[in-house]
């Protein structure tokens, strides 16, 4: 394999934390971005967990893809499994994407585990908001989390109308108390 690419959903997508030859737009279809992850330590408690995103069963997505130089694979792959597999609530494939200039590529993409007890299923938006408002970790709270995300991926020109209504409802629960 000459190259290999990464898809980012969340923040990878403006975080990469790896070195990457190549940027691009990328969708993935079959997949969305969901806050379907039960956050027991970064942006909530097993008590009281809190919501981060995951690539979930259903749609299609936008995100970002990396191009990897093939002398950077082992590198990229170990930090990728280090920062995404802590808890293996994430599952690693290989899937096919197309780049915004239509060319088709497998790239690496880190989909939630449907049977992990950390998978929050699929949550309506007012259901996720009451989560997100409330929730708080190590990492801070809940909701500085989901509005970070919306913030970057509006700034990438990318919409998510789903995490747009969380933003909304708990924008509407802050002011309603």
């Amino acid at each position: 394999m000459d190259e290999f690419w990464v898809f980012g959903y969340g923040s990878l997508m403006w975080n990469p934390g790896f070195d990457y030859d190549e940027r691009a737009e990328a969708l993935i279809f079959g997949y969305r971005r969901s806050l379907c992850v039960r956050s027991w330590v970064h942006r909530g408690s097993e008590e009281s967990p809190g919501l981060v995103l995951g690539l979930d069963r259903g749609g299609s997505c936008r995100g970002m893809a990396f191009r990897i130089l093939a002398s950077a694979w082992d590198e990229v792959i170990a930090y990728l499994r280090e920062r995404e597999l802590v808890t293996n609530v994430y599952l690693e494939k290989t899937l096919p994407i197309r780049l915004a200039d239509g060319r088709r590529v497998t790239a690496v993409a880190y989909v939630v585990d449907r049977n992990h007890r950390q998978y929050a299923g699929a949550l309506d938006a007012i259901e996720a908001a009451h989560i997100v408002e409330s929730a708080s970790g190590q990492s801070g709270p809940n909701d500085a989390y989901v509005f970070n995300t919306l913030a970057h991926l509006r700034q990438m020109g990318i919409r998510d109308q789903w995490l747009e209504h969380v933003v909304d409802e708990v924008e509407r629960m802050r002011e309603a108390s």
